[in-house]
C-alpha cells in the first residue's frame, strides 16, 4: 500500500546518480531492499503507463463470471458483461474502501459490498446505496449525491490472444506496441490455439519481485541451480537457443531448442569439461522428461517475460501464466495458471499434469529458484549503498538480442527499462 509521503518526496527517493554505470551491468542491492524506492515503484510501475498481466478470457468464459486479481498490490475485478465483453475495475468500495469481492471467482449479475450494501454493476457504475433517501423521512445523502461520481475505479484491459493485461493510467501506449511484433507472435505461438486452464498454484517469496522477474531472463542459471534440467537435459545453456526482445528490450523470450542424441553427449562433454556435476540421479517413470514436439517449431523450452509482472513458460509441455504480485519489498507472490489445449487428448492432458510437478512451491525446479532468491535477499540487506549486482555475462554495452544462451543481457534490458520508468535513466544511458 502507498505512503503517506508525498510524491516527491517518493520521487528524490532515489536519483540517476545511483548507477555505478550506464549499462546496467552493476545493479545496487538497495533496489531491493529499500522501501521508498517500493513505494515510487507502486506509483510509477504498476500504477503508471506499462501494461500488467491479469488473468486469461477464457477464465470468465460466460456473461457475469468474474475472477479476482492484482495491478501490484491494487486488488482488481474483472468480469465479462452481458454484452460479452471484458470489464475491470478496482476492487474497492467508494463507499468506505472495503474489498467488494472477497471470492476469487463466482458468477454475478451486480458486486455488492457486505459493508454498507453498496451495489455496483458489472461495468463498476454505482447501483445504488441503501438509505438514500433515509428512513422516514430522516438523514439520507443530499439530493444533489450523484451515483454516477462514486463509482468502482475503472481498469483499462486489453486481450491479445485472450491473455488480459490492465492498466490504471490513461496515458499507457496501445499494447500493441508496447508488446512489440515478436512478443506477440511468441502469445501467438501457445494462445492461439483455444486453451483451457487445467489448474493453479500460489506461492509466496520473501525477497523482492524484482528478484523474480529478470530470474527468467537469465537462462544459463537453469542448468546450473536446477539439477533436474541438467540432469535430465530439458534445459542446457549449451543447446541451441538464444534471447529474442522487442525493439525496447523491456520484454523477451529466452529459447531453446531440443537436443538429438548426438547434441546431448556434445552437451554432456562441455559441462564435463566445465566441471558441472551431474547428480547421477535417474528417473523411474522417464515421461516426466519426456518433450513431445507440438507446435510450428521443435523449441523445447520458451520463457517469454513481459514487463512488470508476466511469464509465459513452455518447458518441455507444460505451460504456464505466472504473475508476480509484489506484496512489499521483502515479499512476493506468485500466481501461476496451468494450462492445457482444449484438443488435448486425455493422453497428453495426463503429460501436462505431470510436468507441472516440475513448478509451483514444491516444484522440482521453481523451489530452487525460490530459495536462490531468498538467500540472495537476506545476504544483500545489510550490504551499503554503494554495493551493487553484476550483471555482464554477454558483455556489457549495447542491450540487443543475442543468438547463444550464456547471457543475462535482458536482464538488463528490464533494469534499462525500469529505470525510464522511474525517471532514474544516467546519462549516456543505454537502452
Amino acid at each position: 500500500m502507498l505512503d503517506r509521503s508525498s510524491a516527491t518526496e517518493r520521487e528524490n527517493a532515489v536519483t540517476s546518480a545511483i548507477w555505478p554505470r550506464n549499462d546496467y551491468s552493476r545493479v545496487p542491492y538497495r533496489f531491493y531492499h529499500d522501501p521508498s524506492v517500493y513505494q515510487l515503484e507502486l506509483q510509477k510501475v504498476f500504477g503508471g503507463a506499462t501494461w500488467s498481466f491479469i488473468g486469461l478470457d477464457v477464465e470468465v468464459p460466460k456473461p457475469g463470471d468474474f475472477r479476482a486479481s492484482y495491478l501490484g498490490e491494487t486488488p482488481i475485478i474483472f468480469n465479462r458483461d452481458e454484452d460479452g465483453e471484458i470489464k475491470a475495475f478496482v476492487n474497492r468500495c467508494a463507499h468506505r474502501g472495503a474489498m467488494v469481492r472477497r471470492e476469487l471467482t463466482g458468477n454475478c449479475k451486480t458486486h455488492t459490498c457486505i459493508y454498507h450494501q453498496w451495489c455496483f454493476a458489472r461495468d463498476g457504475k454505482l447501483l445504488g446505496v441503501p438509505f438514500r433517501r433515509g428512513v422516514k423521512g430522516q438523514g439520507g445523502y443530499d439530493k444533489d449525491f450523484d451515483t454516477a461520481t462514486h463509482g468502482l475505479q475503472q481498469v483499462r484491459v486489453a486481450s491479445v490472444y485472450g491473455v488480459l493485461f490492465g492498466t490504471l493510467s490513461s496515458e499507457a501506449e496501445p499494447i500493441e506496441s508496447y508488446l512489440g511484433e515478436k512478443m506477440r507472435d511468441y502469445l501467438k505461438r501457445i494462445f492461439e490455439r483455444p486453451v483451457r486452464v487445467l489448474g493453479y498454484h500460489r506461492q509466496r517469496v520473501r525477497g523482492n519481485w524484482k528478484a523474480y522477474a529478470v530470474n527468467p531472463r537469465d537462462n544459463y542459471h537453469a542448468s546450473l541451480l536446477h539439477d533436474f534440467f541438467g540432469t535430465f537435459g530439458l534445459d542446457r545453456t549449451s543447446q541451441i537457443g538464444g534471447l529474442t526482445m522487442d525493439p525496447r528490450h523491456r520484454h523477451c523470450v529466452t529459447w531453446g531448442r531440443a537436443e538429438d542424441e548426438a547434441t546431448r553427449q556434445k552437451s554432456l562433454q562441455t559441462y564435463a569439461n566445465e566441471q558441472i556435476q551431474s547428480s547421477g540421479l535417474k528417473l523411474r517413470e522417464p515421461s516426466l522428461a519426456e518433450f513431445l514436439p507440438e507446435g510450428p517449431d521443435d523449441l523445447s523450452v520458451a520463457i517469454l517475460s513481459i514487463f512488470p509482472n508476466c511469464v509465459v513458460q513452455q518447458i518441455a509441455n507444460s505451460i504456464a501464466a505466472r504473475q508476480i504480485r509484489p506484496r512489499g519489498p521483502d515479499e512476493f507472490e506468485i500466481f501461476q495458471t496451468l494450462i492445457g489445449f482444449k484438443d488435448d487428448s486425455p493422453e497428453m492432458t495426463l503429460h501436462r499434469l505431470r510436468q507441472t510437478n516440475l513448478v509451483g512451491p514444491a516444484g522440482l525446479v521453481s523451489m530452487e529458484d525460490s530459495e536462490a532468491i531468498e538467500i540472495a535477499h537476506r545476504a544483500s540487506k545489510a550490504e551499503g549503498e554503494e554495493a551493487a549486482e553484476v550483471v555482464e555475462l554477454g558483455g556489457g554495452g549495447a542491450i540487443s538480442d543475442r543468438d547463444y544462451r550464456a547471457n543475462d543481457v535482458s536482464v538488463r534490458g528490464f533494469w534499462s527499462y525500469y529505470a525510464e520508468i522511474l525517471g532514474i535513466e544516467p546519462v549516456g544511458a543505454h537502452r
